[in-house]
């Protein structure tokens, strides 16, 4: 529970810091007025919006769907690829299609979030002292660029430390939230669904625009989600039950009584409610919890990155492992720095967490609708649970957020075209890397020839065999290695022992040690050439020399070396032609995408000083 607190809950956690002041803003291109029964509205919204989307769908729903023990968007598109075959292609494609734009939307959220939150957070010093209005931006970049700079160090040591400072947080939270209540106790009436009902019906105009900025108090429901195969589904339950949702809804209470008590309060009730002396402690505690936050999402990108590559939707990435004990823990440069750029920018280009909140809440919703869109899928096709149960379902809780993201919409030219575009954008490079990468490898086995045909003319002619053992890296086992073609019709020599490794990614974040590793002899028992097939899945790390290991025990033809094998890797130079099956537009970008490919011996954990690299051009 203290671990998910610490990672989990960081971005919900926070919301309270900024929603308010959001709703009652009056720069709003849809203001809400400051009034009685505005903010009895407001907050009963906030609390049924909550209670409905945060604790019945994700925690008491969508959790029970994991994949293996994994959650988040891309375990739901393997689970729907699962029940493919009953599915339908075209459905299963749809909707597998809509994930990876979902994760896409998340993208965008691992840069709106890291922004908003320390703005928000930083902006307390307003309060303290409005003459320091100036340096928020500049505050607010310094500590953006310090958190982006201690991720090449993983976030394990610092980690332990995420969950006290967070449960210091919330009791923080429900401790003023407590203090506002008690001034003025008639803001519990907001707890009756009542006050959100006769908000929405009797001022739908004021209530729809106003849900845009509601939506800002269940932002970071999908890591609940996402996170699970971190915490399992039982500590995340209960740190959401048992400390978490009271605090956010008593904070969110004592905002409301305050405003009650004193309408001008709408500019920063969550520091107004805080007593003078205990300002600067909360400005700073504030801002550790919005970096616990940030970093939370700044990891999720990493993990969603690194499934992406596994999946086949973007090439191979340098990614580091900071921990020795936890696989998840990693950090992927290029990630990083890319997502640090565009923080900086967007805090730069908005200067205020009001101006952001609409760009944030458009990401949210969107993601949040799908979800819900593939989780229904799932209960009906895997689930198998009746027709009516899953259309009344998903009709309640479709309604619900179809609001929210409808409300969203109107302020698209506000500030919520922008995750859009930033969705649109990561979902074309990943759809593109992966039709791109499908048109090479069907060039790549045409010209590699078929591998058991090659096989036998080794026999029919002959060749030199040299001490050592060669390793060809290869993308499956039915065709030649480019290398071993090469080394072969050029050197005219092989080596003593062979290995035709091809590293399989399957739709499951681990794989079995027993179920990890094929071994095929390609029908001789007696040449020192076999294939072997990794299975891994795809949250593992592909370490070739380790995987070799293992493949040697389960050989009797294999003994390997490690001082005495080769790594034969077969570089690729992609030219822009007139191969069907692309735009030439597409065909730029998948070629402009392969620039961040990682080194191939770094990725594959090779020793450097043993590899050798043969070239060869295919034309796209």
């Amino acid at each position: 529970m203290i671990g998910a607190l610490g990672v989990v809950f960081g971005d919900i956690g926070t919301s309270p810091i900024y929603t308010i002041q959001t709703i009652f803003n009056p720069s709003d291109p849809h203001p809400v007025p400051v009034s009685t029964g505005n903010v009895y509205g407001i907050i009963s919204l906030i609390f049924w919006s909550v209670t409905i989307i945060v604790t019945l769908k994700y925690v008491l729903l969508v959790l029970r769907a994991d994949n293996h023990g994994e959650g988040g968007i891309l375990a739901m598109i393997t689970l729907i690829q699962n029940t493919g075959k009953s599915s339908g292609r075209r459905t299963t494609v749809i909707l597998a299609g809509l994930g990876i734009f979902g994760a896409s939307l998340f993208f965008g959220d691992s840069m709106i979030t890291p922004a908003i939150s320390v703005l928000s957070a930083v902006e307390g010093v307003k309060v303290i002292q409005p003459g320091l209005d100036a340096w928020v931006v500049p505050i607010t970049a310094v500590i953006i660029i310090g958190l982006f700079s201690v991720q090449k160090h993983g976030s394990g040591r610092i980690g332990r430390s995420f969950g006290p400072i967070m449960i210091v947080w919330f009791t923080v939270l429900a401790v003023c939230g407590i203090g506002g209540i008690v001034d003025h106790p008639s803001i519990l009436k907001a707890l009756s669904p009542t006050y959100a009902l006769g908000f929405l019906t009797g001022h739908f105009g004021t209530a729809f625009f106003a849900l845009a900025a509601v939506v800002l108090a269940i932002t970071g429901a999908e890591a609940l989600y996402a996170d699970l195969g971190h915490f399992g589904r039982q500590p995340i339950t209960r740190a959401w039950l048992f400390m978490v949702f009271p605090a956010c809804i008593l904070s969110y209470l004592g905002q409301g009584a305050l405003v009650l008590s004193d309408p001008n309060a709408y500019t920063s009730p969550f520091f107004l409610l805080v007593p003078e002396w205990g300002r600067i402690p909360m400005v700073v505690l504030a801002t550790m919890a919005t970096v616990i936050a940030s970093q939370a999402v700044i990891t999720g990108a990493f993990s969603v990155a690194h499934q992406a590559v596994q999946l086949g939707y973007l090439p191979r990435l340098r990614i580091k492992y900071t921990s020795t004990e936890t696989a998840g823990q990693i950090y992927v440069p290029w990630v990083n720095w890319a997502l640090m750029i565009a923080v900086l920018t967007l805090v730069f280009a908005f200067e205020t967490s009001a101006a952001l909140a609409f760009a944030f809440g458009m990401a949210v919703t969107g993601t949040i609708v799908i979800n819900s869109l593939l989780f229904f899928y799932i209960v009906r096709k895997q689930w198998q649970k009746p027709l009516w149960m899953v259309i009344v379902g998903a009709a309640f809780f479709l309604t619900v957020e179809l609001l929210f993201l409808g409300a969203n919409l109107t302020k698209f030219v506000h500030g919520a075209w922008l995750p859009l575009l930033i969705a649109v954008t990561v979902f074309i490079v990943l759809t593109t890397w992966q039709q791109g990468r499908q048109l090479v490898t069907a060039k790549r086995e045409r010209e590699e020839g078929a591998l058991r045909e090659f096989i036998d003319t080794l026999h029919e002619r002959p060749i030199t065999r040299v001490a050592g053992t060669a390793v060809f890296l290869n993308r499956g086992n039915t065709t030649v290695p480019l290398a071993m073609r090469a080394n072969v019709e050029h050197n005219h020599v092989l080596h003593r022992n062979v290995v035709i490794l091809s590293i399989e990614t399957l739709t499951v974040p681990h794989v079995p040690d027993d179920e990890r590793i094929i071994v095929d002899d390609l029908g001789y028992t007696d040449d020192g050439i076999i294939h072997v097939t990794a299975r891994l899945g795809y949250v593992e790390n592909a370490n070739v020399p380790a995987i070799l290991e293992q493949a040697a025990a389960q050989s009797t033809e294999l003994t390997v070396d490690p001082d005495d094998t080769s790594y034969f890797l077969s570089a690729i130079e992609l030219k822009l032609g007139d191969t069907p099956g692309m735009p030439r537009w597409r065909k730029h970008i998948f070629l402009a995408t392969t620039a961040i490919t990682a080194d191939a011996a770094e990725y594959f954990h090779l020793p450097r000083e043993q590899v050798v690299i043969v070239g060869s051009q295919i034309t796209v």
